[in-house]
């Protein structure tokens, strides 16, 4: 009876954190929302809803198999070799009770991972292209980078029969697993992409600007709701993580719980503070940036993933410190190298997920490593400075995953590129892909006057009234700037080098306004 009640008290802990991880994908759907543009709200919110559906069928098809197949629950006398990919239990089958409700938990990871992607490429990314996108990494890259690191069987694994280095890679949670994985496929995703209409080159000649145009977010509320979520969230991602309450799960849990909370509070300020101080000096003028706080917050989170179970509440300060540094540093450096992230993602989740497992070999503490991870192999240099078994398992973890995601996920971009199935047409881009794909605009606001209503589902072909779908959005266009004359009283303002109205974050119900240049395409047929 006893060993009734653990067991379901085990699976009801799985299924509570793993509510926890799942209700991220709100968490990320209001951050994107808020970090666009108004006429891209739906768009960006419905790839957030995909990622959760096209994931679950992925990974439950073939990517939980992949993952974890033939590697749960292994028994003495099973064989524990080193595989590089799982080969059993597809669509779920042979799981039991408890194997079902883990499936649910790591279901969730795998649909953080592929979101994260989301926010990047948001306001010029086509669905098509998305959804495949989507589908690849839940249900094949991912999944072999888990098995790698977090199987039984993995080459990578601290649990491994012959464990690398004799320690593995620790990432207790998955900074390198799950956000160093999305961010590296954000990376190479926005590099071929291209950033947004405006963003980085002149739209008319195509020349650089001399200053990179700043596109503000709608919505700040959202994007504040959309991070106390995620952090909120984190609480089931890190401590969760320990998978049972039993043994020593109650005080990793509760060691996890802790030092998340204090490595995103720590990114938070140091991000804040930091930016302030940069700003003032160059300026004369102190502003307090709240994106700078958020994406702070973010970063630590990220950031602590990794070792969140073995390190000490004081290093967790010190991991989230850093991590807002880093995410200034490389913020800054996306703008320089023209790199265009309209969320921030890559800073928050590539350059911090680096960043928290480099930190863990250097503050892994010992005993919280036995308790956590059942071995006492190795631990941070910080507190044995002879011993870099641990730091080295780090890195190679980290040249695996950034090697396995660039190779496999480059080509996949480039070959989307190639059949068109990726960048949004530009006239679809500049009138806004809520209306291009989705019939009208996110929000109604009364004081705005209605557009008319356009039939755009026949891509670049003639309407039963003889108007091509490239026409029906040049007349949106029109009927957009006539708008902002209603209400403004005058001519529509629109910025010398793109055409878009500097107003783009204001608290007018307004769209933006733009100049219509005559040498955008008809959007390709598909």
């Amino acid at each position: 009876e006893n060993e009734v009640l653990n067991s379901a008290i085990g699976i009801f802990f799985l299924l509570y954190a793993s509510a926890l991880v799942f209700f991220m994908q709100a968490g990320f759907a209001m951050l994107c929302a808020g970090s666009v543009r108004q006429k891209n709200v739906q768009n960006t919110m419905l790839k957030n809803v995909l990622d959760a559906c096209t994931g679950a069928i992925s990974f439950w098809a073939v990517g939980f198999a992949f993952a974890y197949g033939g590697s749960i629950n292994l028994s003495d006398d099973d064989d524990k070799s080193v595989t590089f990919i799982g080969s059993e239990n597809f669509f779920m089958e042979g799981l039991d009770d408890f194997e079902i409700i883990f499936w649910l938990f790591q279901f969730a990871f795998a649909a953080t991972s592929a979101t994260i992607v989301a926010g990047t490429l948001a306001e010029r990314c086509q669905m098509v292209g998305y959804m495949l996108y989507s589908v690849t990494l839940t249900g094949f890259i991912y999944p072999v980078v888990v098995h790698a690191i977090w199987s039984r069987r993995g080459f990578l694994s601290p649990s491994a029969e012959d464990p690398l280095f004799d320690i593995g890679m620790l990432d207790f949670a998955g900074s390198g697993v799950v956000h160093v994985t999305g961010g590296i496929a954000s990376l190479l995703a926005s590099i071929i992409l291209g950033p947004r209409k405006g963003r980085f080159f002149d739209e008319r000649t195509g020349m650089p600007l001399d200053e990179p145009k700043e596109i503000l977010g709608h919505s700040a509320s959202l994007q504040v709701l959309g991070t106390f979520i995620l952090w909120f969230s984190w609480y089931g991602f890190n401590p969760g993580s320990v998978q049972t309450l039993r043994g020593g799960g109650a005080s990793v849990a509760s060691l996890a719980a802790v030092t998340t909370t204090l490595s995103a509070a720590a990114g938070g300020v140091a991000s804040l503070a930091t930016d302030t101080i940069l700003v003032e000096r160059r300026t004369g003028e102190a502003t307090f940036n709240l994106q700078a706080c958020l994406n702070g917050c973010l970063s630590g989170l990220v950031a602590i993933t990794a070792g969140c179970a073995v390190v000490e509440p004081w290093a967790a300060i010190v991991i989230g410190v850093i991590s807002g540094w880093v995410y200034l540093w490389s913020s800054k450096a996306l703008v320089k190298w023209r790199i265009d992230d309209a969320v921030d993602a890559i800073p928050v989740h590539l350059a911090n997920g680096i960043w928290g497992v480099i930190s863990t070999g250097l503050f892994a503490r010992g005993e919280h490593i036995e308790v956590a991870f059942n071995t006492d192999a190795s631990e941070g240099i910080f507190y044995d400075i002879t011993n870099f078994k641990l730091l080295a398992a780090q890195v190679c973890g980290l040249l695996f995953i950034i090697g396995w995601v660039t190779v496999l996920m480059g080509p996949f971009f480039l070959v989307l590129n190639y059949l068109g199935w990726f960048r949004a047409d530009p006239l679809e881009e500049v009138v806004g892909l809520d209306i291009s794909y989705h019939g009208g605009n996110a929000y109604d606001f009364d004081a705005q006057p209605k557009l008319e209503s356009f039939d755009l589902t026949k891509s670049g072909k003639k309407s039963d009234a003889g108007v091509s779908r490239s026409e029906r959005l040049r007349q949106i266009l029109e009927n957009q700037n006539n708008s902002m004359r209603d209400i403004n009283g005058g001519p529509a303002i629109s910025s010398p080098h793109t055409g878009v109205s500097p107003s783009v974050a204001s608290n007018s119900p307004s769209e933006d306004s733009f100049d219509i240049p005559s040498d955008l395409e008809a959007p390709q047929e598909n």
